[in-house]
């Protein structure tokens, strides 16, 4: 009898270690897969890396300190939600963290913009949660028809302002008086 319980105890002991080990088979081996980029993620990381890899010259792209510097000119410029990536990875003066090391080193390697951007996400999933805003085609859009709020970001976008527009046909109306300034400029 007593040989029978032990047999029974140690068949269960084995049952409940092997699905302790396939749990946590399960769990380290699925986590790498949520940090691989899908189609639309990472939209502004990509677009700052690609702007960061056109601004290189090929001597500074060879030492991390120069890339690091070049980040920091090009969120100098930055804005709107390139100003927000700028914030997390470390590139603006008022950034709460730096991460800019985790751009420059795997640049110096040669790794791809992709595999940097799925490494910047394993650190911070909110790089890669930034989308940039829709284009408005003034060619063809009715003014009259979009929002008080897409109005004045059109408005902010040409780093004009309209102080005494009340109603939404002011704002309307001051877009128009300054479209022929700025319609020209983005034709070029």
């Amino acid at each position: 009898r007593y040989c029978q319980s032990t047999n029974t105890l140690a068949g269960t002991m084995l049952k409940q270690f092997s699905l302790l080990v396939l749990f946590c088979a399960v769990v380290l081996f699925s986590s790498p897969a949520e940090a691989k980029l899908r189609d639309g993620d990472c939209e502004v990381c990509l677009g700052m890396l690609k702007k960061l890899d056109a601004q290189l010259e090929k001597g500074e792209r060879s030492k991390a300190e120069l890339v690091e510097a070049k980040v920091r000119e090009l969120c100098g410029t930055s804005k709107g939600r390139e100003n927000r990536f700028c914030y997390y990875i470390g590139g603006n003066e008022d950034s709460a963290t730096g991460m800019l090391r985790e751009i420059s080193a795997p640049m110096t390697r040669g790794l791809p913009n992709e595999r940097i951007c799925e490494n910047l996400k394993k650190k911070d999933n909110a790089i890669c949660e930034l989308r940039y805003e829709k284009q408005i085609d003034l060619k063809n859009v009715d003014l009259k028809k979009l929002r008080v709020k897409e109005l004045k970001k059109i408005l902010n976008d040409w780093g004009e302002s309209c102080q005494m527009c009340l109603e939404k046909a002011d704002f309307v109306k001051r877009i128009e008086e300054l479209k022929p300034k700025y319609a020209a400029k983005d034709e070029l």
